[in-house]
């Protein structure tokens, strides 16, 4: 099996707020020495680790320090790291839209990126024109698009607005576009950023199983950067752990997926005023939270079948907001959600009068089997989003006789309570 792509010592520097060295002495001869001496950057030799939660000592951070991996073809590796590792850098150098500062990477064959919503898209052009120029960037003749362009369509969904500056196309639209063109203009290298998550279920389903087809059916490598374990875990057969810019773990994708739930529970944590991996405005924030049995003793273990209760502390950081809902996502360790709760469903808004309020989520019987899971918190209304914290904490369930039978049945995902009548 030939070498699709090689990582030979890839590192990527920034300097923090500034372009170039600030004085023109130091862009001379940084000049000099690079580029007619083909010496390496004297400016290079101080920086940090990419740490975002920290302020630092150095203006120079290090995306990504000493990359180097081989990815074979007709690999699908799955790249997963938490925010900030470098996971978005790499794929950027891979696609060229960004310089490595030192190292290089060797590619063997056509590249298809879709990194971000828009990704080379013309703004004024249809989507019809879009098609037809990241073929021609790919080095496709124009009879190869023709060739695809109903196949590509079809896929998008977009037929309707094709011949519609893809300016006045939604984000979920253009990315449907974008992965289309990519997927369908025959790559031997497909490349694919988290944008999938704008897609609705329905789409990244589809999306999901392209990419199934163009790995294991036409042979082509991928790879795709999520932070979704359940897809990870059903596309890629090989992955790569990135953490702060340098690569921690290379295996089987079920054992790096492992290794990375192991470094999530030494940074779990149910305080969660510090958390910085969190995305939202901050408006409103979830700032502590507690699981509590029935007797009201705060655990992180719970028996399947008993009653318990999640409390939620919400910090308020401006004015009063009403009309909030509060979503708790219960997932297992692939990243696979399995129970969402939120008062919505009970056809309540929140309102925030206070500057910290406490809400309690009450399951009267836990139907989930044993084994280990985590929580995610999502807050919001209908405009904006306030907070979203993956991973908030873990707890494990116990086994339990939920059906209170004498008889501990695990044979199942969850349970339903239920009853059964002969008619």
């Amino acid at each position: 099996m030939s070498t699709a792509i090689k990582f030979e010592n890839v590192s990527k520097q920034y300097r923090l707020g500034l372009i170039s060295t600030r004085t023109l002495s130091h862009d001379l001869n940084r000049f000099w020495k690079t580029k007619i001496l083909q010496q390496a950057d004297p400016y290079l030799k101080i920086g940090e680790i990419n740490d975002r939660a920290s302020k630092g000592e150095s203006e120079y951070v290090w995306a990504l320090q000493d990359i180097n991996f081989e990815v074979q073809q007709g690999d699908v590796i799955g790249i997963i790291g938490k925010n900030g590792a470098g996971k978005s850098t790499l794929l950027k150098i891979l696609s060229k839209l960004t310089a490595p500062t030192t190292g290089i990477i060797k590619a063997n064959g056509r590249i298809a990126s879709l990194l971000e919503v828009g990704t080379g898209f013309h703004p004024e052009m249809t989507g019809r024109e879009n098609i037809y120029m990241n073929g021609a960037i790919m080095g496709m003749t124009k009879s190869e698009i023709s060739r695809k362009l109903d196949e590509i369509v079809d896929f998008s969904g977009v037929e309707r607005y094709l011949d519609t500056p893809t300016k006045r196309y939604s984000s979920g639209m253009t990315v449907r576009l974008g992965f289309a063109i990519a997927a369908h203009l025959e790559p031997e290298i497909l490349v694919v950023d988290e944008v999938l998550a704008v897609g609705d279920a329905e789409f990244q389903k589809k999306a999901i199983g392209k990419m199934q087809d163009v790995s294991r059916g036409e042979g082509r490598t991928v790879l795709f950067v999520s932070h979704n374990m359940f897809s990870i875990k059903n596309l890629c057969d090989k992955g790569v752990l990135l953490k702060d810019g340098q690569v921690a773990y290379i295996d089987n994708i079920l054992k790096v997926i492992e290794q990375y739930e192991l470094e999530n529970q030494k940074n779990s944590t149910f305080d969660l005023k510090c958390r910085e991996d969190r995305k939202g405005s901050g408006e409103l924030k979830v700032t502590n939270c507690c699981l509590k049995t029935k007797f009201n003793t705060i655990t992180d273990s719970v028996i399947c079948g008993d009653e318990f209760n999640l409390e939620v502390e919400i910090t308020r950081f401006i004015s009063i907001r009403k009309n909030i809902e509060l979503a708790v996502n219960i997932c297992n360790m692939s990243g696979e959600k399995i129970i969402q709760l939120s008062n919505c469903f009970l056809g309540e808004l929140l309102e925030f009068d206070n500057e910290v309020s406490t809400i309690r989520y009450k399951i009267k019987k836990l139907p989930l089997t044993p084994g280990r899971y985590y929580i995610r918190f999502y807050l919001a209304d209908k405009l904006q989003v306030y907070d979203w914290v993956d991973y908030a904490f873990f707890f494990n369930v116990e086994e339990g006789d939920f059906f209170n039978t004498g008889i501990i049945e695990n044979s199942s995902v969850f349970f339903v309570d239920h009853e059964i009548e002969v008619i």
